[in-house]
């Protein structure tokens, strides 16, 4: 999978993405044909406990990143850039984008914003960095505007659209619509000539994406409205684990077929 591909599946074809941050999840997701694996800055909540994705660093990202190549190499992995690693200045963010092509493996970045980050995203797609947008609801600016729906009413919709339109004129090759009402993200996508994968904006995007574990059903005291549940497999890591401490324990593991003896003296 390419970044021209991807743009050529516009209106083809539903777009699959996951978020993965480690050598095996990227592993399977590969072999499941998972269509672009995000390395989300969702692992400070997903992988790493914090309240919210703002303390995750470049460094931190570029060691998952790299983490999920080595799993995935045939994939399109796509880097999510932290909080404050691409807003201080333009040189500083061009740098950083250019550490996950170069030190992690990474296909592409993918940052936050709409017409304001539209020279910075320009900036980098003609030194050759391939970038994702990212629109709507927005995590790293959680403290100016919190988790609220946007485009909820006609001139939300149109800040929307027009955000849309000025990350396509600067070239990324597709865009996350986040938190957004189902109505909104179908004239977004309606609007631009690139794809648009959705997270909690309805069915009518061009793909859609989630957090593995949330999918996966790892925490559950975390279940989302946007969340569909694939599985639940907090009991049986749960129940795995239990039956492990317990054989150990009681002197059952390891048993025979996990020992070695002597052939000879």
């Amino acid at each position: 999978m390419t970044v021209s591909k991807i743009l050529s599946l516009k209106g083809k074809t539903k777009l699959a993405m996951l978020t993965a941050y480690d050598f095996l999840s990227a592993k399977i997701l590969e072999k499941a044909g998972t269509d672009i694996i995000l390395v989300g800055d969702s692992l400070g909540t997903a992988i790493m406990g914090y309240p919210n994705t703002l303390p995750v660093t470049v460094d931190q990202m570029i060691y998952h990143t790299y983490a999920v190549r080595r799993g995935a190499p045939q994939s399109l992995v796509v880097a999510d850039m932290p909080f404050m690693s691409y807003g201080a200045s333009m040189e500083e963010g061009i740098r950083n984008a250019g550490r996950f092509l170069k030190e992690a493996g990474a296909n592409a970045v993918k940052l936050e914003g709409g017409e304001e980050r539209s020279e910075l995203i320009r900036a980098m797609t003609g030194l050759g960095i391939p970038v994702m947008g990212h629109i709507g609801l927005l995590p790293q600016s959680v403290n100016r505007s919190g988790y609220r729906i946007a485009g909820k009413t006609d001139s939300e919709t149109k800040e929307l659209i027009d955000d849309a339109a000025a990350l396509e004129k600067a070239g990324v090759f597709a865009m996350v619509i986040e938190g957004t009402t189902e109505e909104a993200a179908k004239a977004v996508t309606d609007s631009v000539g690139v794809p648009t994968i959705g997270i909690g904006a309805g069915r009518f995007t061009d793909g859609q994406v989630l957090v593995l574990a949330d999918m996966l059903g790892l925490d559950p005291d975390t279940n989302f409205k946007h969340n569909k549940r694939y599985a639940d497999l907090y009991l049986p890591f749960s129940e795995a684990v239990s039956a492990y401490i317990g054989e150990v324990k009681s002197g059952k593991f390891p048993g025979e077929d996990q020992t070695a003896h002597q052939t000879s003296k």
